[in-house]
């Protein structure tokens, strides 16, 4: 698919442009992110499918969000987004999915995300940077919500928050579809976004 290659294009020139200004070696920034050597060459060459942990590792890594390791240049002052627009960045065992609809600018970004969970299904976060709040918007259904081991029930019209900074997951919990909006809020730094 002609998307596919223009997205893992844009990927790859983003890592390496975010590398570079970070003053890191493919080694280093493996190592720090925990991902193989191999598959950051293959990355930065266009080649390959890095999934969403690998991307939020490398976004955390670099101190910038995730969508701006996948962006490319700014379209102007305003931006709208369809979610049929957006590929999915996580596909879940029943059908659920995740979606990173934009991220905003400026020295603080927000990530934007869309997920839709089926009941006991479920994503697993690793630990963001330090800084990292997260917030999640049930329109409708219910999920779990387990920050640090503890389990927090969130149904339709409720909004919860969270430090990112800890082992975190999404569960869809009840009997039918729970759709969530997702907000990350990054902290300031200094590479900012791409």
């Amino acid at each position: 698919m002609a998307e596919t290659g223009v997205a893992l294009r844009t990927v790859a020139h983003n890592v390496r442009a975010a590398r570079t200004r970070a003053g890191l070696s493919l080694e280093e920034l493996g190592r720090r992110a925990q991902v193989s050597k191999g598959a950051l060459v293959a990355l930065e060459k266009a080649q390959g499918n890095p999934n969403l942990a690998t991307l939020v590792r490398l976004a955390d890594t670099l101190g910038i969000s995730v969508s701006a390791l996948m962006q490319g240049p700014s379209e102007g002052r305003v931006r709208v987004v369809a979610a049929d627009a957006v590929a999915p960045l996580w596909t879940g065992e029943h059908g659920g999915e995740a979606r990173l609809m934009l991220t905003t600018s400026g020295p603080a970004p927000v990530e934007v995300w869309r997920w839709r969970l089926e009941p006991d299904e479920e994503y697993p976060s690793h630990p963001h940077q330090a800084g990292v709040v997260e917030t999640v918007s049930v329109t409708s259904g219910r999920m779990t919500l387990v920050v640090d081991g503890t389990e927090h029930t969130v149904e339709a019209g409720q909004t919860a928050t969270f430090d990112g900074d800890t082992p975190h997951t999404y569960r869809g919990s009840g009997t039918g579809t729970c759709h969530l909006i997702m907000t990350v809020h990054l902290p300031p730094g200094p590479t900012g976004t791409a």
